[in-house]
Parts: C-alpha cells; structure tokens; sequence
C-alpha cells in the first residue's frame, strides 16, 4: 500500500512539473522575457545587480550579461549558483522551474 502511495505522489508531482512547463513554453519568446523582467524586480535582483540605470553595484552588472552567457548557463547559475562558482556570493533562490525559465530568458536578452 505504500509503495502504491508513493508512485501516487510521483505521478502528481511529475503531472504538475509537466503542466508547469508547458505553461512557460506556451509563452511568447517577448511575453518570456517580459515576465523574466518583471521576476527580476519582484524577487529583489535589482538590490544587488545592475541592469541599465536600474539596481544596485553590490554584484556584477547584467545590463549585458545576454552577449557573455547562454541562456542554459544563466538557468543553471540561477538554480544553482554554488554549482556554478562555489565561492559566489549569490544566494539560492527558490524559485519555480517556470521563473527560473523566464528570469533566464530575460537575463539572456540583455546585449
């Protein structure tokens, strides 16, 4: 009976991971990046990152970080920055996998 609970609970998750994901990917490339930005503002990057005239220069300055890194980089920066650079100092978010997306796609627009 456990073992039919736990294949339950693994199938909801993955069922709810799907249908986030395919509800990101049914946005618009511009409709992406414009949540991505406004993700930015939300979560509070701006009091540590620069992007135009806009944040603060306590971390580095992303207004052009889209022409250094790919877009797969910055996902996995933002879902694991540690991984990435262990001696970073940005924290870990917690974010859902379709606001990791967006943010990523936003950042990688920036040229």
């Amino acid at each position: 009976m456990k073992r039919a609970s736990l294949v339950v609970v693994l199938l909801t998750v993955a069922a709810v991971v799907s249908a986030q994901q395919r509800s990101v990917d049914s946005l618009e490339p511009s409709a992406l990046v414009s949540e991505g930005q406004r993700l930015f503002a939300v979560q509070g990057c701006y009091g540590c990152h620069i992007v135009g005239k806009f944040g603060t220069p306590i971390g580095p300055d992303l207004s052009n970080v889209g022409a250094r890194l790919s877009r797969g980089y910055l996902e996995r920066w933002i879902r694991e920055p540690e991984s990435q650079r262990p001696h970073a100092h940005m924290p870990q978010l917690e974010l859902e996998a379709e606001n990791v997306t967006a943010l990523a796609a936003y950042l990688s627009s920036l040229r």
